[in-house]
């Protein structure tokens, strides 16, 4: 088990991005997109035999030829202000046919992460998910930030868009973040590199639906293009966003008529800055409902 390098640059001081599967997968939208834009090249990657199963076995002329396993790649960009490293997993190491990562394997992938981080001398580690929300689809997703240190707050709240997760959960500031995404930060901050993550909103209606949720990531990517200092284009997420409509409106005409109305009328109100604990627990429980009954009252 180890860490395979195709190329060592030198780089200076690199900040690292980092995006793994998860709701909406709006973390491996966000770095895949950005990996493009910028013309990142191949670094190295995680050797998988000790985190993952194949996702297939491939086979030429009628004999087995080789296994094919979830990557785990690191990328690198020197720009002219500062330089980058990119790591996008397919997959999380997990158990129990869960989707997210847990116990050893998934810390021990967070610190050969964080090893390559250390080796190219990075400081800053940026991760990206998803933060469900009492929002709807056709608002913008805000994006919702979580530093390891008090003294990035105001940093990550200078940037539009940018909203502290204390600030909107509601919660008396006390929240988690699912998987690797919140994982590694926290190996971060325990290792002295300073760790943001920034989380795209997703609508609650929408969080257990398998399909991606690219307003999310889009509004992920303008954040940390602004944290960056570099242009992106938006293109491909404007593309994305418009496919994904028709998508979305077949989901929401599955629902029963009580969570229709629900929803559509938050089109009518303005973003609550506060998510109730009674709201999220209405919308959570009739949704799960409906997902684990199959169907309901589709009038």
């Amino acid at each position: 088990m180890g860490i395979v390098f195709c190329s060592e640059p030198e780089l200076h001081q690199p900040a690292m991005i980092v995006g793994w599967p998860g709701i909406g997968n709006i973390g491996v939208l966000t770095v895949d997109n950005l990996r493009q834009q910028v013309e990142a090249e191949e670094l190295g990657e995680i050797e998988p035999w000790d985190y993952f199963y194949p996702n297939k076995v491939i086979i030429r002329d009628g004999v087995l030829h080789d296994l094919e396993f979830p990557t785990s790649k690191f990328y690198y960009k020197k720009l002219a202000d500062r330089d980058l490293l990119l790591f996008i997993g397919e997959e999380q190491p997990s158990g129990r046919g869960r989707m997210y990562a847990e116990g050893g394997k998934a810390y021990e992938m967070a610190n050969q992460v964080l090893d390559v981080a250390e080796k190219f001398g990075c400081r800053r580690i940026y991760t990206s998910g998803a933060a469900v929300a009492l929002t709807h689809h056709s608002l913008r997703s805000r994006v919702w930030s979580v530093a390891t240190e008090r003294r990035l707050l105001s940093e990550m709240k200078s940037y539009t868009n940018a909203f502290l997760m204390s600030e909107v959960e509601g919660r008396q500031n006390i929240g988690n973040i699912t998987g690797l995404n919140g994982l590694l930060i926290g190996v971060a901050k325990k290792r002295g590199f300073e760790g943001v993550c920034l989380m795209g909103e997703i609508p609650d209606y929408l969080s257990r639906v398998p399909f991606p949720y690219p307003k999310a990531s889009q509004s992920v990517l303008e954040v940390l293009a602004a944290i960056l200092g570099i242009s992106v284009d938006m293109t491909a997420f404007d593309d994305m966003i418009d496919q994904m409509e028709d998508l979305i409106a077949n989901v929401l005409r599955q629902f029963p008529r009580e969570i229709r109305e629900r929803v559509e009328q938050r089109k009518q109100e303005a973003q609550p800055e506060v998510i109730t604990e009674e709201d999220e627990e209405w919308i959570k429980e009739h949704i799960d409902d409906f997902f684990q009954g199959g169907g309901g009252d589709k009038a």
